[in-house]
C-alpha cells in the first residue's frame, strides 16, 4: 500500500470534482483464479475470483431490494472424509472480513472445518471484505491494496452527491477531525501524551483508501438489525439451496459479533414461535449483555461520540489499527497494551498477527456501533427502536448452544459470555472456558486462530457439531 501525504489529498479531491483525469497509481495486475459465482434470479454466473480469496469458491449473493451483493467464501468438504449432513456457516466479528477465519494454509479455521467433512461457508456482510455494490464490484479488490487508476468513466459510477467537490471536501475534513478527536480521547486515557506523537499524522488516508471509501461512504447507513434481518437470512437461504441439507438446517459458528447475531436470531425465533433453521450454534467470545463485566470493548463506545460530533457516518477501524499498529508492535512498544486485546502473549506467530491486524479489519458504520453500544446498558443489546431486548427471549430457544470463552479475553470476558449462555435452557446450554493458570492463555481472537486452538479448541468444536449433525 502506498501512503501519500495530506497535500496529495487535495489533489485527489480536485480529481473527484471532475478535473482532467490523472495517471494511474502503479500496481501489479491482480492474479486471478476460478471460481467466482454471482447468483441471480436466472442462475449463477462464473467468473475468475480475486487472488485474495483463498477459498475454493467465492459466491456473490444479491440482497433483495438492495444494491449490495454479499460475499460467501466456500470451502468444499475434504474428499478424504465423509460429508457431513449439514453445511456450516461462519460469522465474523464487527468490522472484520473472512481473513480472520483463513489467515494462512497452516492457520485456517475454515480449512480445518472443511477438512473434517463440513461444507463450510464464511459470510462477509455488506461493507465487509469482498462484499460489493452491484455497480462497483469490479472496480477494485476491496481487500487488496491495489488500485489500478480511475478514469472519468469510473468516476461516473460514484454517487453523484459525493462527486460534488464541496461534499467530498467535507467528508475528508470530517475524517481528519475524527482523527484529532480520537487523539483527544487517547490523551484523556491518562497515557503519556508523548507516546502519541504523530498519531494524528499516522491517521492519514492513502489515496487508494480514499477512493475506495469515496464511492461508498455516503451509503454506510446500516445497523445490527440490518445484518440480523436481511444479510444473515439471505446468506442462509443461499447456502441451503446450494448444500441441500435434508432437514433444511445449518450449523453455525459466530465469533464476537457473529455470535451475537446468532443469539439474537435464536431470541427472535423464540419470541415468534418460529421453527429454527439452525441445527446447533457455537459462539466464540460473544454476549448480549456486557454490563456485569469489565469488558475493554467499552473503549469503542467513545468512538461513537466523535463520529456523531463531526457527523461522520463511519468509524474507519481498519485505518485506525493500521495507523497505530507500529506503536503497538515495534520498539519502544508505546501502545503494547493494545495487542493483548486481540491475542494473548505467544499465542500467534508475529507474521500471522500482523496479517490479522492489517488485513482483517474494515470500516464500521456509526449506526452499527451505536446500536452495539446498547449491550453495555441495562437490559443488554436491543433493536434499533429500543423496544426489543434480545436476551429476554433466549429461554424460549430449542437449539443446542456451545458458548466458548477465553480466560484472558479482555473484550468479552468469561463472565460476559456466561451472562448470556445462562439464559439458554439448561439442557441445551454448554459453557466452557479455555486457558490454564500457567498457560496457554486465550484472548479474544485466540479461540479462532491461536496456535493452541488447533489442539484444544477445534477438537471440542468438532465434537459438539458432530453430536448435533443428525439428519
Amino acid at each position: 500500500m502506498i501512503a501519500f501525504p495530506q497535500s496529495n489529498l487535495r489533489w485527489a479531491i480536485h480529481a473527484a470534482a471532475g478535473l482532467p483525469s490523472f495517471a494511474a497509481v502503479g500496481s501489479p495486475p491482480q492474479r486471478l483464479r476460478p471460481l467466482c459465482i454471482s447468483a441471480s434470479a436466472g442462475g449463477g454466473r462464473t467468473t475468475p475470483k480475486p487472488s485474495v480469496c483463498t477459498a475454493d469458491e467465492l459466491h456473490y449473493v444479491p440482497l433483495p431490494n438492495h444494491e449490495w451483493k454479499l460475499a460467501l467464501w466456500r470451502y468444499l468438504p475434504s474428499p478424504q472424509r465423509s460429508r457431513r449432513n449439514h453445511p456450516l456457516l461462519l460469522l465474523s466479528g464487527v468490522g472484520t472480513n473472512a481473513i480472520g477465519y483463513d489467515l494462512a494454509p497452516g492457520s485456517s479455521f475454515a480449512r480445518y472445518m472443511s477438512g473434517q467433512g463440513f461444507d463450510t461457508w464464511i459470510l462477509e456482510v455488506r461493507g465487509a471484505g469482498l462484499s460489493a455494490k452491484n455497480s462497483l464490484e469490479e472496480l477494485n479488490d476491496p481487500l487488496q491494496g491495489t488500485f489500478e487508476g480511475i478514469s472519468e468513466e469510473q468516476l461516473s459510477l460514484t454517487d453523484e452527491g459525493l462527486r460534488d467537490a464541496a461534499q467530498v471536501s467535507a467528508i475528508t475534513s470530517q475524517l481528519m477531525d475524527f482523527g484529532y478527536r480520537l487523539g483527544d480521547i487517547v490523551d484523556e486515557s491518562q497515557q503519556p501524551i508523548t507516546q502519541f506523537t504523530g498519531l494524528q499524522n499516522r491517521f492519514s488516508i492513502t489515496l487508494e483508501d480514499f477512493w475506495k471509501q469515496l464511492h461508498l461512504i455516503g451509503k454506510y447507513n446500516w445497523d445490527f438489525d440490518h445484518y440480523l434481518e436481511e444479510d444473515v437470512p439471505t446468506a442462509m437461504d443461499y447456502i441451503r439451496n446450494q448444500s441441500r441439507p435434508k432437514d433444511g438446517k445449518l450449523l453455525a459458528i459466530g465469533h464476537s459479533m457473529g455470535g451475537i447475531l446468532l443469539y439474537a436470531m435464536l431470541s427472535q425465533d423464540g419470541y415468534r414461535g418460529k421453527c429454527t433453521e439452525l441445527a446447533s450454534v457455537i459462539t466464540l467470545g460473544s454476549s448480549l449483555d456486557y454490563t456485569t463485566s469489565r469488558s475493554s470493548l467499552k473503549m469503542l463506545i467513545p468512538l461513537v461520540d466523535p463520529a456523531k460530533a463531526v457527523n461522520l457516518p463511519v468509524v474507519p477501524l481498519g485505518a485506525l489499527l493500521a495507523a497505530i499498529y507500529p506503536l503497538a508492535s515495534y520498539p519502544p512498544y508505546l501502545l503494547s497494551w493494545l495487542n493483548p486485546q486481540i491475542s494473548a502473549q505467544n499465542m500467534m506467530h508475529p507474521e500471522m498477527f500482523e496479517r490479522l491486524v492489517l488485513k482483517n479489519f474494515c470500516t464500521i458504520p456509526a449506526k452499527l456501533l451505536s446500536q452495539l453500544s446498547t449491550a453495555f446498558e441495562k437490559g443488554g443489546l436491543r433493536n434499533r427502536r429500543g423496544t426489543f431486548f434480545y436476551k429476554d427471549h433466549l429461554h424460549k430457544s430449542n437449539v443446542p448452544v456451545l458458548a466458548l470463552a477465553g480466560d484472558k479475553d479482555l473484550i468479552c470476558p468469561p463472565e460476559a459470555v456466561y451472562e448470556t449462555i445462562k439464559l439458554i435452557p439448561e439442557n441445551l446450554a454448554t459453557y466452557e472456558v479455555f486457558g490454564e493458570p500457567h498457560g496457554p492463555h486465550y484472548a479474544h481472537y485466540d479461540l479462532v486462530g491461536g496456535r493452541m486452538a488447533y489442539y484444544q479448541v477445534y477438537p471440542r468444536i468438532i465434537e459438539f457439531l458432530s453430536q448435533h449433525d443428525i439428519s
